[in-house]
């Protein structure tokens, strides 16, 4: 879609310190659904300064993430992960760091930052003592008014210093959330936090506010994990004279316990649910409705109407239940409105073992087509098809000793496969009659020969239409499955 509103612009910043997570990827579904819906700008920028767990192979799959999803961004990295889009790179925090030193000189000599030379365990132990005297746990101040000699006798010690953005001690920071309306904050209880570490490398409050000033942001849209990191930011943002973008706080996402979403209620990543055999555009759907609804209720939605709905004034101030069976019941719903040829090529990469390609594209498509209904998943195609494609098929214990040991059944195959042989045309009408005809012959329920020439033809009780499956067989096929059904006995 084309940027026609070049004043909105919106950002999905994850950090490539593993897979992209659902809680993620409705992140960055709502900032792309605002962008497009106003006929904005959406930016992928990777948040990469956590130098430990930041890796090659995590920025790749959120790319592979975000391309599967389909949410195509108009600036950041390009697909390749290497060249880019736009012209407010670059992208990647690691490669904007004199920026960031840039912006950190500005503060300090506007004497809104300091030097700070105490060690981590100093801080802790601040933080630690001020918990036993009931006090906010948090940095206490002591390098915010060194003197110059000061500074130099640290430094003589050889002590690093990382810098300190210098939080007003009394006051209050306010902003209007569109999502959760006005708040309000006392700054008494935020600390001097650190905006460049000893390495050089800046923290996320600072770069965050340097990245999205200079990338000209309009609108901030984000998990509400991130609530207590906005008045930090926006006191960045005033210090150094930059007006502050609209903020929006998207309520978190909680599995079934009721706790936030984690690996013990399943699958968290997208990766997982496309390997298991899920649609993309279904997750989409399913994410939407994660915090977000319109009016009138509505679940099941193209992408065309997700972009013409969404607002972020629709969207909840309350958590969302992520529901594993609701988008199983999602998925099967879209399942079973894809046509089967598009649904077969879908599926054919959760083939394994056997070589899909060796099948007529028309014969797997008509497979597909016999049990499109009972299909929920892509993983479920192989399994619900495979015995219709291959003659290698298992005979179920269960099913060869209720139905083919049972009494009269070896009769009823020796006689299904003389009648059938002598069949013509070996069609649909003309198998059932046959079948009827040969229950009424001998006697007995038609499930008495429903049943037997079902397990005979495919191992099992259950499948698609009895006759739409041996008519799909053919009759070579089929009278072959009942002499090894017979072999069997």
């Amino acid at each position: 879609m084309s940027v026609t509103n070049p004043s909105i612009r919106v950002r999905f910043a994850p950090s490539p310190t593993g897979y992209l997570h659902i809680g993620g990827a409705r992140t960055a579904l709502f900032n792309w659904l605002f962008a497009r819906h106003h006929k904005g700008t959406f930016i992928l920028r990777i948040e990469d300064t956590d130098e430990v767990r930041s890796t090659d192979e995590s920025v790749n799959g959120i790319l592979e993430s975000m391309k599967w999803l389909g949410l195509d961004w108009d600036e950041g990295p390009a697909s390749d992960g290497k060249s880019t889009i736009g012209n407010y790179g670059p992208y990647f925090q690691m490669q904007r760091l004199n920026m960031y030193q840039s912006a950190c000189d500005e503060l300090i000599k506007k004497g809104m930052a300091y030097p700070c030379y105490c060690t981590p365990e100093e801080v802790e132990k601040m933080r630690e003592l001020a918990l036993l005297a009931k006090r906010p746990p948090k940095y206490d101040g002591r390098c915010r008014n060194l003197s110059t000699e000061d500074r130099r006798a640290r430094e003589a010690e050889g002590r690093k210093k990382s810098i300190r953005f210098k939080t007003p001690q009394d006051g209050h920071t306010r902003f209007t959330d569109l999502v959760r309306g006005s708040l309000d904050f006392e700054n008494a209880l935020l600390e001097d936090f650190v905006v460049l570490k000893t390495s050089g490398v800046p923290t996320y409050n600072f770069a965050c506010v340097v990245d999205d000033h200079q990338m000209a942001i309009s609108h901030v849209i984000r998990g509400d994990d991130h609530l207590s990191n906005t008045p930090r930011q926006i006191l960045v943002y005033e210090a150094l004279g930059w007006k502050p973008p609209e903020f929006a706080h998207l309520a978190m996402i909680l599995g079934s316990d009721g706790s936030r979403l984690s690996k013990r209620h399943g699958a968290t990543s997208v990766t997982e649910y496309r390997d298991a055999g899920y649609l993309p555009e279904v997750l989409l759907n399913y994410l939407a409705l994660l915090g977000w609804g319109t009016e009138d209720s509505q679940q099941i939605f193209t992408q065309a109407e997700m972009i013409e709905k969404f607002a972020l004034e629709r969207c909840s101030k309350s958590s969302a239940t992520f529901d594993p069976v609701k988008l199983v019941w999602m998925n099967g719903e879209y399942i079973r409105k894809t046509p089967p040829a598009a649904l077969a090529a879908l599926a054919k990469p959760f083939f394994q073992g056997k070589d899909i390609a060796t099948i007529p594209a028309k014969t797997y498509e008509q497979a597909v087509a016999l049990e499109l209904e009972k299909v929920k998943l892509l993983t479920d195609v192989p399994k619900l098809t495979d015995f219709l494609l291959w003659d290698e098929y298992e005979y179920r214990e269960e099913a060869v000793n209720k139905v083919l040991r049972a009494d009269g059944a070896a009769g009823i195959l020796e006689e299904l496969a003389k009648r059938l042989s002598a069949l013509n045309p070996f069609d649909l009408s003309g198998i059932e009659a046959l079948c009827k005809t040969l229950a009424k012959d001998k006697g007995v329920k038609n499930g008495a020969v429903f049943h037997p020439l079902r397990v005979a033809v495919s191992g099992r009780t259950e499948g698609p239409s009895l006759w739409h499956m041996v008519e799909f067989l053919g009759k070579e096929r089929t009278l072959a499955r009942i002499k090894r059904a017979q072999e069997i006995l």
